[in-house]
């Protein structure tokens, strides 16, 4: 059932009916008392007029019959005064009324001795009309006496009240129940019909939706109270978001770190393995290639096969140093430093391309506590990258602390890095340049070294159109892994 009906029914109704009940006792009361009150009043005039008209009859003196029977119209809506005989027979009378009564009911007024009164109609007139016994002094009854009283006053009109009392009950009760809806519609069923709406929306998935704080005070405090709940729950679920991605993340790294352990471990296989003809091949084409029987194309041919040995040793170097976490050893260095270093060494490849590098650094330059030799090699590693991207011309590096922690985007105005292979970007071996340029172990060098420092590495679609990297580290052993940023800052200016 609505709390709507509840209420009518439960409060509504009950109060009504009591009204009612009320109501109809006070009319009927009312209607009582001034019956009561014309009857105590007609007896009492009667008993006056009857004993002045008991010495009359005494003296059998008409003179006094006839003055005593005027003096009771000298009362109050007295219009009829009458003297019957013992056997019902009228002998004077004054006024209307004087047929209301049969001759056997006055006769049997003679018979009882006692007066009486009743409600009697005539011409479409209503009267009270009171009978009593005339005695003389000495107790013989010589009559009856009929007075009666005109029901003109408040009495004539009890029964119209009463109706009237009802119609105003009946009508002034709907105005009452319309208001009551009126008000319970606006003040109670609206607000909580938007309450309904809101928590519906947010049972369908909108999580965002919140209750408007307006109405009576009460809903205001329920709809406070509700989107208090509502920014808990956001910010729990934001949390748990939060908590998942960082799993998520951290067992990726750990995914990374197993197979570049196991690619470690197969490297360091290799590696003694291939050692000895790599360097029995290394040793052969240099001793060929001083003997002076041969010509300049074929020392040219040796020494390509030389720079093709030592180009394996060094990928396998890099492997084994992929396959095992390093303890670094740190020293305080200042970011502008580090920037310096790798922007001498990758100075003449920038030239080379016609590549512009921007630097943004906070002033004074943050310090961090880290290695600064492996820190160089990751800008160099990916101020290089930059450069060799197709259509570069503006490579961008920010730098901001924030938290305890250094904060670092470096991106580029090239053809940036396609969707799917994003998340294989740090995999060994895995290259976007042509066979013979690449290693593909550049960036995983990197991914290594940020993950010692106890920092996270991640890449994101620059603003400038091109490949962007965020890079977060510890200013020093306080803080390890903190959340990757994701976005770059503004766009490069020229």
């Amino acid at each position: 059932m609505r709390l709507r009906n509840l209420i009518i029914l439960t409060v509504i109704g009950p109060l009504f009916l009591s009204l009612v009940v009320f109501s109809l006792v006070a009319i009927h009361s009312l209607e009582d008392n001034v019956r009561t009150k014309l009857q105590t009043e007609v007896q009492i005039i009667t008993h006056a007029i009857g004993t002045s008209l008991g010495y009359a009859m005494a003296r059998e003196s008409s003179e006094s019959l006839e003055e005593s029977l005027h003096a009771a119209f000298s009362f109050h809506r007295i219009y009829g005064a009458y003297v019957f005989d013992l056997e019902g027979r009228e002998t004077y009378g004054l006024g209307l009324g004087e047929t209301l009564f049969e001759p056997e009911e006055i006769r049997e007024v003679v018979t009882a001795g006692e007066p009486t009164g009743d409600y009697r109609q005539h011409d479409g007139w209503t009267y009270y009309s009171a009978l009593m016994p005339l005695t003389t002094p000495d107790g013989e009854v010589r009559g009856v006496l009929q007075v009666n009283r005109l029901n003109t006053g408040i009495e004539n009109y009890t029964g119209f009240l009463t109706r009237v009392a009802g119609l105003a009950f009946l009508f002034g009760s709907a105005g009452i129940v319309l208001g009551i809806w009126w008000g319970f519609r606006r003040h109670i069923e609206r607000p909580i019909n938007r309450l309904l709406e809101v928590m519906a929306r947010v049972e369908g998935g909108d999580r965002e939706q919140r209750a408007a704080a307006r109405g009576p005070e009460e809903y205001r405090r329920l709809a406070v109270a509700l989107n208090g709940m509502l920014d808990a729950m956001a910010e729990k679920d934001a949390n748990i978001e939060a908590r998942r991605l960082n799993e998520i993340a951290l067992e990726k790294r750990l995914r990374k770190s197993r197979k570049l352990a196991e690619l470690g471990v197969l490297a360091a296989g290799v590696a003694h393995e291939i050692g000895a003809p790599l360097t029995v091949i290394n040793g052969q084409a240099q001793r060929l290639a001083r003997r002076e029987v041969i010509g300049d194309d074929e020392r040219r041919r040796l020494g390509r096969i030389r720079g093709e040995v030592a180009r394996i040793v060094a990928i396998v170097r890099q492997l084994m140093e992929l396959g095992r976490r390093h303890n670094v050893e740190k020293e305080w260095v200042g970011l502008e430093l580090l920037l310096e270093g790798a922007r001498e060494l990758v100075e003449e490849e920038l030239e080379q391309h016609g590549t512009r590098l921007q630097a943004e650094l906070p002033a004074p330059p943050p310090r961090l506590l880290a290695n600064g030799q492996q820190l160089t090699q990751v800008l160099t590693n990916l101020l290089r990258n930059a450069a060799q991207a197709e259509g570069t011309r503006c490579v961008r590096l920010r730098a901001e602390t924030r938290g305890g922690q250094l904060q670092l985007w470096l991106e580029d105005d090239g053809n940036g890095i396609r969707e799917a292979d994003k998340p294989r970007v740090f995999d060994p071996f895995f290259t976007t340049k042509p066979v013979g340029q690449g290693s593909g172990l550049g960036l995983s060098m990197v991914h290594r070294i940020i993950n010692d420092h106890g920092g996270t590495i991640g890449v994101f679609d620059s603003e400038l159109g091109g490949a962007g990297f965020a890079i977060t580290l510890p200013l020093d052993d306080t803080l390890e892994g903190a959340d990757t940023a994701r976005h770059g800052p503004r766009g490069c200016q020229p």
